[in-house]
């Protein structure tokens, strides 16, 4: 799907637009479920069955580089032993580069929080905090992110 608006979109990024580039990005911002490498290559590989995984991390790598998408890992489970040889939990991705907060659930299910609570949440940060924390570190705070880890209730949204 390499259509005119991806075409631009990744141009204004600096990227090359290839087939390979154009479908893993249609991919990642078609979805709001923050999916692994291994999980997007799931969703492109019958469009482009000559595609790797190495591909898939590499143009991801280049999305995070150029602003079109953000990284990041999970943290190790709840009740994991952090000491133990388990693999680290994969990097997830979103295509959403805004300001905006992340719940990740106790089962690694990651979903944006609504905007309005997000926004409360951040706004409600104390500027004299902030103000203490640049002095004391030696820094000019240009954005803020948060990410709150919680445990599933039974209960939905």
């Amino acid at each position: 799907m390499t259509d005119a608006r991806t075409r631009s979109i990744l141009e204004r990024h600096g990227l090359r637009c290839t087939r390979q580039r154009a479908e893993i990005y249609h991919a990642l911002v078609s979805t709001s479920s923050h999916p692994t490498a291994e999980e997007l290559f799931g969703m492109v590989r019958n469009r482009l069955p000559g595609l790797s995984l190495a591909t898939v991390y590499n143009t991801l790598d280049a999305f995070v580089r150029r602003g079109l998408a953000r990284k990041f890992a999970l943290p190790p489970s709840v009740g994991e032993d952090p000491s133990a040889s388990a693999p680290a939990p994969a990097a997830r991705y979103d295509a959403d580069t805004s300001e905006h907060i992340h719940l990740i659930s106790d089962h690694g299910k990651v979903r944006d929080v609504p905007p309005d609570l997000g926004r409360r949440l951040i706004d409600g940060l104390p500027p004299d905090v902030l103000d203490e924390l640049e002095r004391r570190m030696g820094v000019s705070i240009d954005q803020v992110r948060i990410e709150i880890s919680g445990t599933s209730t039974g209960r939905s949204c």
